[in-house]
């Protein structure tokens, strides 16, 4: 995967455990894939709330001795990377509220894709937010004084509210998790010494030792108090279709899952293998060696590998102290860090025909990058592979590429592309071909990025900062 996509947050959660605090701190060190701009947990004892939240990586932002002064037996933590606001520690999460039912906690992994008709609607009437993310507008929903019942506020603002949204919430007496009725983002349960456990990966439960008991299921809302688990219903909101599929961003599967996590029923490093395989089938090519993009290309590179016949070899040497770029906030940081990110080994890749296996490919600039350095390392041929189709339509669920005319394949040909790139043949993967390589009916997935049909119909063209800007 290239700099210049963004994906929305990791969450983590604990109730009823006395290392709970600690707990979420490793189970963010466990997701700090998913967001490296801030990281934050907020804790309680059932009364009053601790909260603090830091700008950078998790290490950075929560110190031993910050996790010893928030601690409780009850916590959630998020790692962000912004999908909508600035990345500035204002917008960092989980967020802490004040309103007529009590303090509330909010940590978001998604976009909401009516957040500006909603925030406008609201500032007409004279309401003040104190951010620029859409995680707050839920919030203003919910403080609503129509609402009636135990969390009829939740209920009240989940019916207006569209797009990808998977939730944790803390409250003094309850925490609780959810995820939109499409299932756009993951969220997991699981159990150790009696507490229970929300996490956004499997992997993050393997982290802390937590035994997983199973997905959240789209549009469930989970609620954990002193009694223990119960499930409900999300209300159905406006756009949508009772009964209607979900809608499972397959970008998980392709790139923003840990290679170790269970990811809407499937193995990440399984269905990664499986892509390589596919492609190798339906884009052979006569060379030497198969070189992957470390990290993210190199499962399927290694499925490639085992399909084609074709030895694999580390023509990529990875820095592992520059962070992934492609969620670095600012498309110049990006830049450099793709720079400081990946050199050649000149021995490995001189005089061979290399076919290189990556993920996806975005704006296509680090793409070039990569070519030009294995040409100038003595490369004779460079053949370029891609796990997935061409991707063409914006996102406007959680990945950064809300603007096609960032994206190198929304309107060129193959043979365009190939020549932009510079690589004497490119071969991406079919959308019939991945989406076999995943074990839920093909139109569980979201493909939109790739096909153009969106499951949520999407009215607003929100920038990164459109809510800032009114954009």
């Amino acid at each position: 995967m290239e700099p210049g996509t963004r994906h929305a947050c990791g969450l983590f959660g604990v109730w009823g455990h006395p290392d709970a605090v600690a707990m979420t701190s490793l189970g963010l060190h466990a997701l700090q894939h998913r967001g490296q701009e801030a990281a934050g947990i907020v804790s309680t004892n059932g009364e009053a709330f601790k909260v603090h939240r830091g700008e950078g990586l998790v290490a950075d932002a929560l110190s031993p001795d910050t996790l010893e002064r928030l601690k409780n037996p009850v916590a959630i933590g998020h790692v962000r990377y912004s999908t909508t606001g600035s990345s500035t520690l204002q917008n960092a999460q989980p967020m802490v509220f004040d309103y007529s039912r009590g303090k509330i906690a909010i940590a978001h992994n998604g976009n909401l894709v009516n957040a500006r008709t909603i925030r406008d609607e609201f500032e007409a009437y004279g309401s003040i937010f104190q951010t620029s993310s859409d995680t707050e507008i839920i919030v203003h929903l919910m403080a609503r004084p129509t609402a009636t019942g135990p969390d009829g506020d939740l209920y009240a603002a989940l019916a207006q509210i569209r797009g990808a949204y998977t939730l944790l919430l803390l409250r003094p007496d309850e925490m609780i998790g959810l995820r939109d009725p499409q299932g756009f983002r993951p969220l997991v349960l699981g159990e150790r010494d009696g507490a229970w456990i929300l996490a956004s990966e499997t992997c993050a439960l393997n982290q802390v030792g937590a035994r997983f008991i199973r997905e959240v299921e789209p549009g469930e809302i989970v609620f954990i108090t002193k009694n223990g688990v119960r499930s409900d219903r999300l209300p159905t909101a406006p756009g949508l279709f009772p009964g209607a599929p979900p809608a499972h961003c397959i970008f998980e599967h392709i790139y923003f899952a840990r290679p170790d996590s269970r990811i809407f029923g499937d193995s990440v490093i399984g269905v990664r293998r499986k892509l390589g395989r596919k492609l190798a089938l339906e884009h052979p090519v006569k060379a030497d060696i198969v070189v992957p993009v470390p990290d993210s290309g190199l499962w399927a590179a290694l499925g490639f590998s085992a399909e084609s016949g074709i030895p694999l070899d580390f023509g990529f040497i990875r820095n592992h102290y520059v962070g992934r770029t492609f969620i670095a906030p600012e498309q110049r940081l990006r830049t450099k860090g793709v720079e400081m990110k990946l050199s050649v080994v000149p021995e490995v890749v001189r005089g061979k025909r290399v076919v290189i296996v990556d993920d996806s490919v975005i704006r296509g600039t680090t793409s070039k990058s990569r070519v030009r350095i294995l040409r100038e390392a003595g490369a004779a041929e460079v053949h370029f592979r891609v796990s997935c189709p061409t991707t063409r339509h914006p996102c406007f669920y959680g990945i950064d590429f809300p603007n096609p005319a960032e994206l190198v394949g929304h309107e060129r040909t193959l043979e365009e592309i190939r020549t932009h790139i510079g690589v004497d043949s490119i071969g991406y993967l079919s959308l019939e071909g991945m989406l076999s390589c995943v074990s839920n009916p093909p139109d569980h997935y979201c493909t939109a990025c790739f096909t153009g049909r969106y499951p949520i119909p999407v009215e607003e063209r929100l920038t990164k900062l459109g809510l800032e800007n009114g954009a």
